[in-house]
């Protein structure tokens, strides 16, 4: 038997981890653990409450207090003590969470010998900034706070909302949340936590995650903080080595939730082939899923999915569903039928010529007209076989040569000047509006075009589960050419250069949401076009010269709008409302 270790009279010595009692998930802490600490503390995050659940004496207090969730929240009991004990008195309303907690000893920590190019982390600085934020966790799936709230907890030193600015083009690409556990409820650990790391995949330069954690952790480790606390998925491998690689290591606590819509996917057993779908699919079972409803893979490599929900069930692939007529389809398949409907609607569309069986007379003519012209198969999708801005005859040819690739029926049209714009249109009502914008590069400095292309590529591929890459080919080229660059030009730090002609998000093009901005007049027309073409989900496509105002013109119509490139707009939530409007009171 070993004796205690001798401790000197007056000498403070340092907890080691794993003694603080919060770092541990079996016995109720000692009322001298629990000195000067205040009793049920639960904080208000804007997208639910955090439970300590080491501040309440009685664990019916905790269930109490979780049984008090709001609807479309999500609440987190932290550090509960005896959590099987809890989960066992609400067995079918309680789980534990399937996450590890992770502890990094703030007084072991060691700062990054160098800066991490491109990212600069601060402190947010207006309530205006917190929509960003609320755009950054809708666009990684996490649940959404009230701006409002964010802004009043900000507004005190127990939390701390940092932002990550991209330094090239001064976006904010990226937010983490920290919560002050001394200053919150007196915590005798001396311990705070980390919440709701989110960075945008498609555009944040490489490390902003890292950065974001290695400011929270400087920030507490200068208040005297002891350590920094986290909760990560089990199976979040990405982010497990980030924090492993910062020093964190796993510490016993766990989390407690509720069974509630939103946590459905984490107590529930996924189906088979969910984590095979493609994330336009994926999306749609994600939302059904959370209202329970019932979720059958027909064909993951396809996106096909059957949706149940009593003795009712609905055939999907991506947003495409029985709801949609195989009339309705055929229209938008073939461009040439949807530019007479949106004629007869009383929509705008631009001139245009066929060609087919070689006849490109009319072509030739509408090129000496309108001086530039779109080459388009007649019948396609995802911008292949596309060619914009024919301006010669010589290039009128190859255009018409790569068109016929695709569809030996081929649409010309006048090139019409604006933005890109697609208004997403679902029970013909304007749901989204987003501005679609060519792949570009922003120049670093350092690397030349080629490299920044491939490193830009690999963003969008990782943000879109593969679906959009910009492709290094002739077409690249050909318009990296036409700004004065080569591939093999460095461009200075800051610039922009667009790298493609076409929008479209399959060849590594982006959306910004610009819903609020749209001209009444832009979205009565997308509305009257999606009854004259009688289909209940469109994504529809015109060129404006202001999204703000009244002028425009059709594109064209897609059947199968990809509905995972709306956020934060309730693409999804529309949908799913349309196929099972039952659930509608389920909806985030």
């Amino acid at each position: 038997m070993t004796s205690a270790p001798r401790r000197l009279a007056g000498h403070r010595t340092r907890r080691e981890v794993g003694a603080a009692f919060s770092s541990r998930s079996w016995q109720r802490p000692t009322a001298h653990e629990r000195a000067g600490m205040q009793d049920d503390v639960v904080l208000d995050m804007g997208w639910g409450r955090l439970v300590f659940g080491q501040t309440f004496d009685d664990l019916s207090g905790v269930l109490a207090a979780l049984r008090a969730e709001e609807s479309g929240r999500r609440d987190i009991c932290v550090y509960p003590w005896d959590p099987q004990v809890l989960v066992g008195m609400a067995p079918d309303e309680l789980f534990i969470d399937p996450s590890f907690v992770y502890r990094l000893p703030l007084h072991r920590y060691r700062p990054r010998e160098e800066v991490i190019r491109g990212v600069f982390v601060r402190t947010v600085t207006s309530a205006a900034e917190m929509e960003r934020i609320n755009e950054l966790y809708s666009r990684a799936g996490m649940v959404i706070g009230d701006a409002a709230t964010m802004w009043r907890n900000h507004r005190t030193r127990t939390f701390t909302y940092l932002v990550a600015e991209d330094t090239r083009t001064g976006q904010v690409i990226g937010t983490v949340t920290g919560v002050d556990h001394q200053l919150a409820f007196g915590d005798p650990d001396g311990g705070a936590s980390l919440w709701c790391l989110a960075v945008d995949a498609q555009d944040a330069p490489a490390g902003a995650g890292e950065a974001l954690v290695r400011v929270l952790a400087e920030r507490y480790a200068a208040r005297g903080r002891a350590h920094l606390d986290l909760s990560v998925m089990h199976d979040n491998r990405a982010a497990i080595a980030l924090y492993r690689k910062l020093g964190f290591s796993r510490i016993s606590a766990v989390c407690v939730k509720r069974k509630n819509p939103i946590n459905t996917p984490l107590f529930a057993a996924p189906p088979p082939g969910l984590n095979e779908l493609n994330p336009y699919a994926r999306v749609i079972a994600d939302e059904a899923l959370r209202r329970g409803i019932r979720v059958e893979v027909t064909d993951a490599e396809f996106g096909e999915l059957r949706l149940a929900l009593g003795g009712r069930s609905v055939l999907t692939r991506e947003s495409l569903s029985e709801f949609t007529s195989a009339v309705a389809m055929s229209r938008c398949d073939d461009k040439r039928v949807t530019r007479r409907i949106m004629d007869r609607a009383g929509v705008r569309v631009p001139r245009g010529a066929v060609v087919a069986d070689g006849a490109d007379a009319g072509a030739r003519q509408l090129l000496a007209d309108c001086g530039a012209v779109v080459v388009k198969p007649a019948r396609g999708e995802q911008g292949k076989g596309i060619t914009v801005g024919v301006r010669d005859e010589p290039a009128l040819e190859r255009a018409l040569a790569l068109a016929v690739q695709y569809c030996p029926d081929v649409l010309v049209e006048e090139l019409v000047a604006g933005d890109d714009l697609r208004v997403v249109v679902i029970d013909h009502r304007v749901v989204a509006a987003a501005l679609r914008r060519p792949a570009e590069v922003v120049g670093d400095g350092r690397q030349d075009v080629a490299a920044l292309v491939r490193e830009t590529s690999r963003r969008r591929q990782r943000a879109t589960g593969g679906e959009s890459s910009i492709p290094l080919d002739d077409a690249t080229a050909e318009v990296v050419a036409d700004a004065g660059h080569t591939l093999d030009d460095v461009l200075p730090r800051g610039e922009r250069l667009r790298v493609r002609r076409t929008a479209n998000l399959h060849t590594g093009g982006t959306i910004d949401d610009v819903t609020d901005r749209l001209h009444p007049d832009i979205a009565a027309a997308a509305v009257r076009a999606s009854r004259a073409i009688g289909i209940p989900v469109t994504g529809l496509d015109f060129m404006v010269p202001d999204v703000a105002g009244p002028e425009h013109v059709f594109i064209e119509a897609n059947e199968r709008p990809g509905l995972a490139n709306h956020e934060p707009q309730p693409t999804v939530a529309r949908f799913v409302d349309l196929l099972f409007p039952e659930t509608r009171g389920a909806s985030r």
